[in-house]
């Protein structure tokens, strides 16, 4: 009788940790994949804006011949990000990017006809706004990125997360150097 009462809780406590275990290891595939959503919804915005940059491009060159380092860091920046191996490598082309699009948005106040002209107007506004999702989406993603890493690094969670492998991600993080203003010359 004392066997089968001793069985029986030690068949509670096993069924009790397995759910446990199940739940914990449910959440973390749920939180995983709530960060890839948000990754690929980032992606979403980011395809826009490398697909409406050429058009953008065809406007300024008309107008900057003597820009030409601006554009081509911009179509340089664009290039990047079309070769980016990893998440890494595109987080880091996808910054040059952003900081190269503001390079080329700051030297358009030098060409009042390009500033006045229709398409350029219409691109601009189109990519600012591209520009300002990304912003938020990025924010959304790395609050996904940090409580994904804070899951798998705490006990018990942090058991389940080794034994299935549930990795850290990495947050999106500026490189230091677009932190800094634009410089603008437009001396020869």
């Amino acid at each position: 009788m004392t066997g089968m009462i001793v069985a029986g809780l030690i068949l509670l406590v096993g069924i009790g940790l397995t759910t446990y275990v199940i739940i914990i290891y449910n959440n973390l595939v749920s939180m995983r994949n709530n960060t890839d959503k948000s990754w690929s919804n980032i992606d979403v915005l980011l395809k826009q804006r490398y697909d409406e940059l050429p058009k953008l491009l065809e406007v300024c060159k008309g107008y900057m011949q003597h820009e030409r380092e601006t554009l081509e860091a911009v179509t340089r920046a664009r290039s990047m990000v079309a070769q980016a191996g990893s998440t890494d490598a595109e987080l880091e082309a996808q910054n040059f990017l952003s900081q190269a699009l503001k390079s080329l948005f700051a030297v358009t106040e030098a060409y009042p006809d390009l500033k006045a002209d229709e398409a350029f107007r219409r691109l601009g506004t189109r990519i600012s706004q591209i520009e300002e999702q990304i912003a938020d989406r990025r924010e959304l993603f790395n609050e996904y990125v940090n409580i994904y890493n804070i899951r798998i690094a705490q006990f018990p969670d942090l058991l389940v997360a080794t034994r299935f492998k549930f990795n850290p991600r990495t947050l999106w993080e500026i490189n230091p150097e677009h932190r800094r203003d634009v410089s603008i010359n437009f001396e020869p």
